[in-house]
């Protein structure tokens, strides 16, 4: 048959079974995403089809090698990836995306992007005051801030850790909930307290807390004070109003570094009401020391079906707006 070639891929044997998968799952992910056939033969993989194809599974296979000899456990989210930069023709290099570790978690597990979106929102922190990180769940935009943070932290490159959100969700009202004003707000800033208790361990984080050096608030204890020597992170930052956005902003004080994240198609703000983070991107995008980083469903880094079901979303939501 015209048009189909063939290319051979060494694999060291002792990666065979780390590429291929159990039940061979991660090559036949290939040969069904990118349309060609492989043939495993001593520690050497023939694949074969179109040119095109064949040269985009050569290299998500020759990517997926480079991780495994670096301890990488290859999983479907690598895969699928991998497989995704192909098909769009992006030059990608895992292995340089690999080295770079933030920090390790309590446990010893490494904080690293994964994503090309991912390192390229890491170094925009690491260079910039502000940093805008917007894009839908599961891309690792409040994980990867917090990783930023805790390692400015025990560097000294900051005094203290501020992490915030707004306290409005899914048109609840604080009012309405039992409890005290901490038991009130405790719910919504739930999801910093697993990532600090994650990567700094829940003997560290009480310590720090109590000293004052970490401080885990709603958006409204922000008013009024300056944050100096600070690494602050504002979470959920779609749930701000355009002057909750702007006090938040202008409370930023000198050796301080900040991160906004948020995702503007989960907002629950009152009908009518703009979003804060909309509007800043609308003012700030060409203020220098800011820099607005996009991820997209390409960087979701969850189960595969999450990648899935924000890609339909995203798909229906753009059919919608036309």
């Amino acid at each position: 048959m015209t048009g189909i070639v063939e290319k051979t891929v060494a694999i060291p044997t002792e990666y065979i079974s780390e590429i291929f998968g159990q039940f061979d799952e991660n090559i036949k992910l290939i040969e069904r995403h990118l349309s060609v056939t492989t043939v495993n033969r001593n520690g050497e993989v023939k694949i074969i089809g179109g040119k095109p194809s064949v040269e985009a599974a050569v290299g998500v296979v020759e990517q997926m090698v480079k991780l495994a000899a670096r301890g990488n456990t290859i999983d479907k989210q690598k895969i699928i990836y991998a497989i995704d930069m192909a098909m769009e023709k992006q030059d990608l290099n895992l292995v340089e995306i690999d080295k770079d570790v933030i920090c390790h978690t309590i446990n010893g597990k490494p904080i690293k992007p994964k994503t090309l979106g991912q390192k390229k929102y890491v170094d925009a922190i690491r260079k910039d005051m502000i940093t805008f990180g917007i894009g839908p769940a599961g891309t690792g935009k409040t994980y990867l801030a917090m990783a930023m943070a805790i390692t400015a932290f025990k560097n000294n490159e900051v005094k203290r850790i501020i992490m915030t959100r707004p306290a409005i969700e899914a048109g609840e009202k604080l009012g309405f909930l039992p409890g005290d004003m901490q038991s009130k707000v405790d719910p919504y800033l739930r999801p910093l307290y697993d990532a600090l208790y994650e990567i700094m361990g829940p003997e560290s984080f009480i310590k720090n807390s109590e000293k004052g050096l970490i401080e885990v608030a709603p958006l409204a204890y922000m008013r009024g004070r300056t944050l100096d020597n600070s690494f602050i992170i504002l979470d959920e930052a779609q749930n701000t109003t355009g002057a909750q956005m702007k006090m938040f902003l202008t409370r930023i004080g000198f050796g301080s570094k900040v991160v906004i994240t948020g995702d503007l198609t989960q907002k629950d703000l009152a009908s009518g009401t703009r979003s804060g983070l909309e509007i800043a991107e609308k003012v700030l995008k060409k203020v220098e020391g800011i820099s607005f980083c996009k991820l997209t469903s390409t960087d979701v880094v969850r189960h595969p079906l999450v990648q899935k079901i924000v890609k339909a979303y995203e798909a229906y939501e753009k059919k919608a707006s036309k």
